[in-house]
């Protein structure tokens, strides 16, 4: 039996890598890329020579099959996606959940994630968090948001730039004008920057921006008990 190895990647700066994960690309047969031209410059950086296959959630359930066949005849692969780690938010668990089911070994190397930093720069309660991700773009949305709102614990969502302040308007709606948000935007990058207040501060701080880049992190206080 092989392996398959779970390798966190930068979230934007490359000295996040570690130097174990740099290890376990340069010893695996091959490795599953979300995007093979973002991890292309990736691993010429760390001099990480090995065949890249594309593997994301438009193709993940034709290549599953292939990949388990792979493993059970005893090759190792590791699987990154464009930033952070895989599975959350990314695809990864449906490979994952198919080597446990074939007995295969699996390991997911500790790295970098968005959501770590974003939630402990927020300033609100980390003991206890809601990870939700991306929010569904249409259906289940507003029931998403309803449940959410009466969440006590602390709430990190994932959001796109282009989709940022529509989000920030369904929050003002389920949530109320005076609870408390962080948004951070560029982690880890040269323009990282967090920034705190109330939805409509928020609101009001993003709409003067010119433009809005880079993947965001929203992090909600939770309600009050």
């Amino acid at each position: 039996m092989g392996k398959l190895y779970i390798v966190p990647s930068p979230i934007g700066n490359l000295g996040d890598m570690t130097f174990r994960a740099v290890e376990i690309l340069k010893q695996v047969d091959f490795i599953l890329a979300e995007d093979t031209r973002t991890s292309g410059h990736l691993l010429r950086h760390f001099g990480v020579s090995k065949p890249v296959f594309a593997h994301h959630k438009f193709n993940e359930h034709k290549s599953i099959k292939s990949i388990i066949n792979k493993l059970i005849a005893g090759q190792t692969i590791a699987l990154i996606s464009d930033a952070g780690t895989p599975s959350i938010s990314d695809a990864g668990f449906l490979i994952v959940r198919e080597c446990i089911a074939n007995d295969i070994a699996v390991e997911c190397l500790p790295g970098a994630t968005a959501l770590i930093p974003a939630l402990v720069n927020s300033g609100f309660p980390s003991d206890r968090f809601c990870f939700e991700g991306f929010l569904p773009p249409k259906k289940g949305r507003q029931t998403r948001l309803s449940e959410l709102a009466t969440e006590h614990r602390t709430v990190i969502l994932y959001e796109s730039p282009h989709k940022f302040l529509k989000t920030l308007q369904d929050i003002l709606t389920h949530f109320g004008e005076d609870r408390r948000l962080s948004v951070s935007r560029e982690l880890s990058k040269l323009h990282e920057e967090t920034f705190r207040g109330t939805v409509c501060q928020q609101i009001e701080e993003w709409k003067k921006r010119m433009s809005i880049k880079g993947e965001i992190v929203i992090v909600i206080e939770g309600k009050a008990k």
